[in-house]
């Protein structure tokens, strides 16, 4: 029975982490999506991302002291628990904020070229653009809130469920659970990428139809908060099982003697254990080359698929699928091999660092054609192209255009406007196939050339087919970087002695964490929100980017996963070249040198 007991409990820990990976990949994809739908910045949403590193952060250090005192099962579920229901918190914005709408000719025809229309009024700020603005500033704190508590459901779930196998499991068997247990929670992030491309098909207010936009409109909006339900039920189901376990599981075969240290005398050993690691250059080194690493996963998991979007005119849904699909389970498999290759070979401790800069260098070369696969931002009237001979913004002068509207059309010239009325387009056909959709707009006086009428769409983009190409190359450089995690985890549990081993690997995560997980979205949202090069306004005031330079976006985004590789690279060169000339720093002491 204990047996028994043993495998569920390695079958719930692996579904609920599953379910806690499937809920931070699904946000962190849906990303793109709440920052159109709120007029946030991309400094703003990757800083949202990583709030629940601080929580965790701070709670990390009375964790590691607590151990095997508690009920480690109950407060595992507990943990989950909280996680739903900041799931829950986290969709509330949909439901507490104004419906969303977009421009809209047959509606309203605030959108068309009216010059009849009151210039003042287009300029005014309503009740409801103030409400939008308020709406931006609240509901980012009741995300940032949820996103806090996340952090602290969190934190007993890893090191209580790992211990707690490891304690009761026979040394043979643990590592084959704490597998097993890896291998069911590594598919999350896949299947949180799925579902979001699936939920993102699904237009953001399920009770409107909105049959004149399609998902590929840029002012389309999917269903990003359902997807939250449907991970916050998933938490919570995966919570329940946890209150059924027992505190403690016969051992197999080995017995525990739980420490007797006060929580003061912890508190006052910590900081002194805390830099005896730091003052071994060998670790320092080791978490630094990991924390460069672990930043470039933080701003390909985060942005990555926005990246795609703008640069390739996809889809949030198909972006979002690729990513899924493709680059996540070259992730896997990389980290897979990368244990196979570990196992197989015996590597040294000398030879790991060899080969993870061999490894890493090339994924680094990878990256390299990818600055040169894509293509500039297409004519934007007013905003990066202005025609020959015409003042800015004379053609629309009198057209009294919102100062918030925003529906790109294609003008006959192949030259992209912000709207119809920004194109001075007057009247329009309907769609013969949708009585709710546009055909054409016409009459417009801003689109040169001899016919002046302009399509309800953006202008193609001209580097659209390199979206398959980006995403194959991009899957291959993961997979080969991800050879290396495995020997370097190795690594860094030979450069510590045994019986520091688990203080190590805590010291690991926080630092992670801290130097990585936490200001690295926040780094890239930044990158990207400095290469926009035209801002929607409401009120006067930032809402959301419409248009970036897309030579700028590419080589700032590519520019700052490139630096982080090559200084990861460095890192472990130096930590090579250290290894080759003293033993030092090699604390297991084996003749033959094998991990």
């Amino acid at each position: 029975i204990n047996i028994h007991f043993k495998k569920v409990f390695v079958l719930c820990h692996g579904l609920l982490q599953f379910s806690q990976l499937l809920y931070s990949s699904y946000f962190k994809s849906s990303l793109s999506t709440v920052e159109k739908r709120y007029g946030l910045s991309s400094y703003s949403t990757g800083t949202l991302s990583s709030l629940h590193e601080v929580s965790n952060c701070l709670l990390i250090v009375f964790l590691s002291y607590f151990g095997n005192r508690v009920h480690r099962p109950r407060l595992i579920g507990i943990g989950g628990l909280l996680m739903s229901i900041s799931a829950v918190m986290l969709a509330l914005p949909h439901f507490l904020s104004q419906p969303y709408e977009y421009d809209l000719v047959l509606l309203n025809r605030q959108d068309i070229c009216d010059l009849q229309r009151n210039s003042s009024a287009s300029e005014s700020c309503g009740r409801d653009e103030s409400r939008r603005l308020a709406d931006t500033r609240n509901l980012w704190m009741l995300m940032a809130a949820a996103q806090l508590l996340f952090g602290v459901g969190s934190v007993p779930m890893q090191p209580f469920g790992i211990s707690y196998i490891d304690d009761f499991a026979a040394p043979g068997n643990s590592p084959l659970y704490i597998a097993i247990l890896f291998a069911v929670s590594v598919c999350g992030p896949a299947f949180g990428f799925l579902l979001s491309s699936a939920m993102l098909r699904i237009y953001v207010d399920m009770d409107k139809v909105a049959s004149a936009l399609s998902p590929g409109d840029p002012r389309w909006v999917g269903a990003w908060w359902m997807g939250l339900l449907i991970t916050s039920a998933c938490l919570a189901l995966t919570s329940l099982p946890y209150f059924f376990f027992p505190r403690t599981l016969p051992s197999e075969g080995r017995d525990f003697k739980k420490p007797h240290v006060s929580l003061f005398n912890f508190l006052k050993m910590f900081p002194r254990m805390f830099f005896h690691l730091l003052l071994s250059p060998f670790f320092l080194v080791l978490i630094l080359a990991q924390c460069c690493f672990s930043s470039v996963i933080a701003g390909l998991s985060t942005f990555l698929n926005k990246f795609l979007e703008r640069q390739y005119s996809a889809s949030t849904a198909y972006s979002t699928m690729l990513v899924g699909a493709m680059n996540l389970p070259a992730v896997a498999v990389g980290m897979l091999l990368g244990g196979v290759i570990m196992k197989r070979t015996g590597m040294s401790l000398k030879n790991i660092p060899r080969f993870s800069v061999l490894m890493l260098s090339i994924s680094t070369l990878m990256c390299v054609p990818l600055f040169f696969m894509g293509c500039s931002t297409h004519k934007v009237s007013q905003v990066n192209h202005y025609q020959i001979g015409q003042s800015p913004s004379n053609c629309y002068a009198n057209c009294s255009c919102p100062s918030g509207a925003f529906n790109p059309v294609c003008g006959s010239d192949g030259v992209e406007y912000i709207s119809p009325c920004h194109a001075g387009c007057t009247n329009f056909t309907k769609n013969p196939d949708n009585i709710h959709a546009v055909q054409l707009y016409t009459n417009c006086r801003c689109v040169t050339g001899s016919q002046s009428h302009a399509r309800p769409s953006p202008c193609a983009n001209q580097c659209s087919h390199l979206l398959l190409p980006v995403i194959l190359m991009l899957s291959a450089g993961a997979l080969v970087a991800c050879l290396t995690h495995n020997p370097m985890y190795m690594m860094l549990l030979r450069s510590v002695p045994s019986e520091e081993k688990s203080f190590a690997i805590g010291v690991q995560f926080l630092l992670l964490r801290l130097l990585a997980w936490l200001p690295a979205p926040a780094l890239f949202g930044m990158a990207i929100d400095t290469s926009c090069i035209w801002w929607k306004r409401v009120c006067g005031k930032k809402f959301s980017c419409g248009y970036y330079d897309n030579d700028v976006l590419r080589n700032r985004y590519l520019g700052l996963l490139v630096g982080y590789k090559v200084m990861g690279v460095a890192l472990l060169a130096i930590l090579g070249w250290k290894v080759l000339r003293t033993q030092e720093y090699t604390l297991e002491k084996r003749p033959d040198g094998m991990l």
